[in-house]
């Protein structure tokens, strides 16, 4: 894994697609998709209403953006395989996941957008590492993203220092592969596992993240732990299942 520097503005003609999934963010989507939409015009977004409790869909449709409202709520991974077929179906160059909390600064999407199309990598991931700036997370947290960026270089043989980022670019390989293929609960990790196992080239670029923007999250200090405990083991059969087959 290389870390890219992102600058310029790359894509040419390249269709992108925003994919934006959102569980109960009523409060921070219109100002989100109002900064993306004042930045990149060129660009298409959607909004996977998650099975969200709250006015999150009626929200979306004030802002008169594509809107797919999920009958209930499928996690994270349900709602970006959702987007990732849309992207496939559609014919999308690029297709950007940006989260609905605020957290992915709107000014920073170029940058994972540009490194796609300079790069040749299949997967770009906006690491908030790299550069040192902006929101780092609670102290607790980093130690798990530290934990599984370690465990996921020592199995890909390259360097991984967000391996929890949700702030990522990918290309038309990587689409197709992940509309077939992405974990339902916690994808973040898996999905880099699943890219490397289809021989995908997965990149870094330095990005900064912010404090969420309205809302309370949704993982708390169980659904933490859950998280370990899932993705550590999710780690664990995909390498007995890669020694399995070298034998």
């Amino acid at each position: 894994m290389n870390s890219i520097s992102g600058e310029g503005d790359a894509t040419g003609d390249l269709s992108v697609l925003i994919i934006i999934p959102a569980f109960n963010e009523a409060q921070s989507l219109p100002g989100l998709i109002d900064q993306l939409t004042r930045l990149y015009p060129r660009f298409d977004i959607v909004v996977i209403d998650d099975g969200s409790t709250d006015a999150t869909a009626e929200a979306v449709r004030r802002t008169r953006r594509r809107l797919v409202s999920l009958p209930c709520n499928l996690g994270i991974g349900g709602a970006m395989q959702t987007g990732f077929s849309i992207a496939r179906d559609e014919g999308y160059d690029i297709a950007v996941q940006v989260d609905g909390d605020g957290q992915h600064p709107p000014d920073q999407v170029q940058l994972l957008v540009d490194a796609i199309a300079q790069s040749g990598c299949d997967v770009v991931i906006g690491s908030r590492f790299l550069s040192g700036g902006g929101y780092q997370s609670t102290l607790t947290r980093r130690l798990g993203i530290l934990f599984f960026s370690t465990c996921l270089t020592a199995l890909c043989r390259t360097r991984i220092t967000d391996a929890t980022s949700g702030f990522r670019a990918m290309n038309r390989r990587a689409i197709e592969l992940l509309s077939r293929e992405y974990a339902e609960d916690f994808p973040e990790v898996e999905a880099i596992l699943v890219s490397h196992g289809a021989s995908l080239r997965v990149c870094e670029v330095p990005v900064r993240m912010s404090v969420r923007s309205a809302g309370i999250s949704s993982i708390s200090r169980l659904r933490s732990i859950s998280y370990m405990v899932k993705v550590s083991l999710a780690i664990l059969m995909w390498y007995i299942r890669k020694r399995r087959a070298s034998r």
